[in-house]
């Protein structure tokens, strides 16, 4: 992991609420799920696993759950329950001792609002946001248009049906092409973790790249490209007025590269500094405050996690997309963001869980 270590004072206030008292619940984790994020589901719950059980450092342990299942959703959309393999209501049944089901899954029906709105309809609690504000989340085209809505700035963008891909290739190509001069980022309407997402310097290259995001099966979203600082800030708490962002996170991607699959997940991967070092704290509070109203107006609840890019002729911060269940892994930048606040990992999972108890769904 190459985080660059800071020694800055945070200017925001640690979330007031204390960690939540588990002890008398079961935690029921899970993860994997059929999206192209499965392996950064199975890493993430490894580790909120791990924290669940104590096994990591820290004076917690008086509050940890009473249990920790660890409940697998296969490639065939099955859940894995003790070894077993059974349909997800048959596996619901099986489950009646979890008092909390701790979402580990990213992208697909497992973010979507699919599962939120079947765990839902069978009255459980669970992790994250409801099923309506999970379903805008992952639509990035809906979600441009909602903040939009409340003034957060998003990069000039169309989005493309695979029909009308086919009916007028030509005048799609002109209309993305038309979008800026330095660039375009073309990635599905769906999806996340930079999957299938390609910054595209050369106008010729535009028609391959777009078939390619259209391959998935998914709409294809073109945006203009923004020439800047990348910045990530999470939210920690409800969707009311408790939540608060975070100090936001720089991301450096290597040079030529962006903040694709490889530089979010490896150990050579991009360089992580919190608080920034290229963006200063008026900057950095415009990020958090348009954060924050993201959040709400999208009804996110418990945690979340939106991108920006902070343009270099320093004009107002440009929303990227936002994450409704953000990475948990060792590398994800929702974790590093807490640690700078003084909430280490496994109070981090504590805090995830215990909003799932104090709170109905959206």
């Amino acid at each position: 992991m190459k985080i660059i270590p800071r020694v800055e004072p945070c200017d925001m206030e640690r979330p007031p609420e204390p960690t939540p008292d588990l002890s008398t619940f079961t935690v029921g984790l899970l993860m994997g799920g059929r999206s192209s994020e499965r392996e950064v589901s199975l890493e993430s719950a490894r580790g909120v696993g791990a924290a669940l059980r104590g096994e990591l450092r820290g004076a917690h342990a008086s509050r940890l759950p009473a249990g920790v299942l660890e409940i697998e959703i296969a490639l065939d959309g099955r859940w894995i329950v003790d070894g077993v393999r059974l349909e997800p209501e048959a596996a619901l049944a099986q489950l009646e001792r979890v008092d909390i089901f701790f979402i580990c899954l990213h992208g697909g029906d497992g973010e979507d609002g699919t599962l939120q709105g079947f765990l839902d309809r069978a009255g459980r609690r669970y992790t994250g946001s409801g099923a309506r504000a999970s379903a805008l989340c992952m639509d990035k085209h809906a979600m441009r248009s909602i903040a939009q809505s409340v003034g957060v700035r998003v990069a000039d963008g169309l989005c493309v049906a695979a029909s009308e891909w086919s009916a007028s290739k030509s005048s799609v190509l002109a209309r993305i092409r038309a979008l800026g001069d330095l660039g375009w980022v073309l990635k599905p309407r769906h999806g996340g973790s930079s999957v299938a997402t390609f910054v595209v310097h050369d106008a010729h290259e535009l028609e391959s790249a777009a078939e390619r995001v259209l391959a998935t099966g998914d709409d294809l979203l073109a945006e203009a490209r923004i020439a800047g600082v990348e910045l990530s800030c999470g939210v920690l708490g409800s969707s009311d007025g408790l939540a608060i962002a975070l100090t936001p996170i720089e991301i450096r991607p290597d040079d030529g590269r962006f903040f694709d699959y490889q530089q979010k997940y490896s150990a050579s991967g991009a360089r992580e500094l919190c608080p920034p070092e290229r963006v200063d704290a008026s900057m950095c509070a415009r990020v958090r405050e348009l954060t924050l109203r993201a959040h709400r107006v999208a009804g996110w609840a418990g945690y979340s996690r939106t991108d920006f890019i902070v343009p270099s002729d320093g004009g107002e911060p440009v929303m990227l997309e936002v994450n409704t269940l953000p990475g948990m892994t060792s590398r994800s930048l929702l974790p590093q963001e807490a640690a700078v606040h003084g909430i280490d990992y496994t109070e981090l999972c504590l805090r995830i869980a215990g909003y799932a108890l104090a709170r109905a769904h959206a």
